[in-house]
């Protein structure tokens, strides 16, 4: 139906989606728009002209930053939101992000337009060769691995029931993205508007460890001689953290972070184990995994026949990815925070058989995981040499941001041994899915979440340019969304380099004087990339300058309110 001759009381199908999402506590809707947009466009307008509430709209100039950004967002206020692209090759340029967010258990709302069926016929019919050229047999295969559910919008009067139903989906547990296609001639047709503020039809389903499982877990932890714990996404949320924190310290149990993408207890912690899983691994009798994909690399490192093997978490046995074989002799299935609290709740309520030899253990433990952090942190302190390590600009960030509310992310940037960190959105590290270019734009929507908090994003090279910068700087200057970048700057694959020498030590690549494949040099000059979108840039070359610069460009962020980049030559 053409909008001109809508009914009294209608309205047309593509402002509703924005007031839908908006009743669904949604207050972001990250957009890039093409030709499939006209009827979400015309009824944002509409909507907007009605003075209806509605989630603000951002303009993203490339996809990967909307999910990206809809990543960061989540992450520290724990509310979803959603994403809107063009057609299949918005989808396309969006599925790294899809990935990444399926991997983090970060749930979202994704929309992408569709090309319309029809030829001529019908309002938003295709007008354009590209409404031809973009159509596909099954769309939504760009993204269905990545995705708990997904659905093409049939009929306009779906639209608040479908967008409920996507929306529980995505924030039950495990929470993870959903997808909704949305087909141009849809949109443009007219519906009743009436109910569209209604209460969500349906509640996502929270998934809450059983008493006899967590009594369980706490019967093993008690009585083991020599357990640990692994965790590698963090506590959930601030009660978790504490809570872990607290029940490391009272039982005796040390924390390894392998890999860890964020933290479950503060770095200066008595039981941080560092990120080593040896020799931790190998002395345990009982072994509590807390949201691990890959909690050791079994060709290097395995429990004892004899040790028992906890998983927790929203999805302990990570049913989305085929090969996982680590074992699990109790499943708890449980939001992390939750399945946490209620497992120090459970060891508290026990009677300690042995209080003599768990504060023996304590200390032991203390005095092992107090020379590991004296060591790592002497290492980066002491070193000397015309070039910087990654560890060096660690410590030195970590000693620029010290007494402030800070937030830090690290894709191949800046590792998290030398910091000291004690919040449960301390630090963030790529997901394992390791779709680059996440830690720039994940920053951004940190920073819009939260604008009062310092945001530092510190990634390599190679990241920087995946994270399509330009785009970027350009979004945090359109929307004042000011962020700390620090680009550690090899001029080349890092990561690739060290997986190359860890399966070849001695091999031909090892020995080049150049390695094939790896090499980014000449490196751009990055300062000028940030520059062009009026953030503030320097170049960092000698280890002197670090701190100065470091303090400079907090000032930018926090006090002048500009985005900041350091660009720093790192070994």
């Amino acid at each position: 139906m053409d909008a001109r001759n809508a009914k009294s009381g209608e309205v047309s199908a593509g402002s509703v989606i924005f007031s839908r999402l908006k009743t669904l506590g949604v207050d972001y809707v990250f957009a890039n728009s093409g030709t499939d947009f006209p009827p979400i466009i015309e009824g944002l307008a509409e909507a907007a002209a009605s003075g209806i509430a509605l989630p603000q709209a951002i303009t993203i100039p490339h996809e990967h930053a909307a999910l990206g950004m809809a990543h960061g967002y989540y992450f520290l206020t724990g509310r979803a939101q959603a994403v809107m692209l063009h057609t299949n090759v918005g989808l396309a340029n969006g599925a790294i992000g899809a990935l990444n967010a399926a991997t983090d258990h970060v749930p979202m709302v994704l929309m992408s337009g569709r090309t319309p069926t029809v030829e001529r016929g019908r309002f938003g019919a295709r007008t354009v060769p590209i409404g031809w050229g973009q159509e596909m047999r099954d769309q939504t295969a760009l993204v269905r691995e990545a995705v708990k559910w997904d659905y093409e919008l049939r009929f306009p009067e779906q639209i608040a029931e479908i967008l409920d139903r996507g929306h529980a989906i995505a924030n039950s547990t495990p929470k993870g993205p959903v997808y909704i296609s949305l087909p141009r001639e849809v949109l443009s047709e007219q519906i009743d508007a009436g109910g569209i503020a209604e209460a969500p039809l349906m509640a996502p389903a929270v998934a809450e460890a059983s008493a006899a499982a967590i009594d369980m877990a706490a019967d093993w932890l008690l009585s083991a001689r020599n357990p640990v714990i692994f965790v590698q996404r963090g506590a959930g949320d601030d009660a978790g953290f504490a809570a872990l924190s607290a029940l490391a310290m009272e039982f005796a149990i040390p924390v390894v972070h392998y890999w860890a993408t964020q933290i479950g207890i503060p770095t200066d912690h008595a039981m941080f184990a560092g990120g080593n899983p040896e020799p931790w691994l190998s002395e345990a009798d009982v072994i509590l995994v807390i949201d691990a994909l890959a909690p050791w690399a079994p060709d290097l490192q395995n429990p004892r026949d004899d040790a028992k093997v906890i998983q927790l978490g929203p999805n302990p046995l990570f049913s989305r990815f085929p090969v996982r074989n680590f074992r699990s002799d109790l499943s708890i299935a449980s939001e992390t925070s939750m399945g946490i609290v209620a497992l120090l709740s459970a060891l508290r309520a026990r009677r300690d058989p042995d209080p003599e030899g768990r504060a023996a253990r304590r200390a032991t433990v203390e005095g092992r995981t107090s020379g590991l952090r004296h060591q790592v942190i002497a290492s980066a302190e002491g070193e000397t040499g015309p070039v910087m390590s990654k560890a060096h600009v660690s410590l030195e960030l970590s000693k620029a941001i010290a007494g402030r509310q800070a937030t830090v992310l690290s894709e191949l940037g800046c590792p998290l041994a030398p910091m000291t960190l004690d919040h449960a959105q301390a630090w963030y590290q790529e997901p394992h899915s390791g779709g680059l270019g996440w830690s720039l734009p994940c920053a951004m929507g940190m920073k819009l979440a939260k604008p009062e908090r310092l945001i530092i994003a510190t990634l390599g090279d190679g990241s920087y340019m995946f994270a399509n910068p330009v785009a970027c700087h350009q979004i945090m200057e359109a929307y004042d969304i000011p962020v700390l970048i620090l680009v550690l700057n090899n001029a080349e694959w890092g990561a690739v380099r060290q997986s190359v020498t860890m399966l070849y030590p001695d091999g031909y690549a090892a020995k080049a004087n150049q390695m094939p494949l790896t090499g980014l040099s000449p490196s751009p000059d990055f300062t000028k990339v940030a520059e062009a979108s009026n953030a503030w840039a320097r170049k960092v070359t000698e280890r002197g300058d670090l701190a100065a610069a470091l303090q400079a460009a907090i000032t930018e962020v926090m006090d002048n309110k500009r985005t900041a980049l350091l660009d720093i030559r790192v070994a």
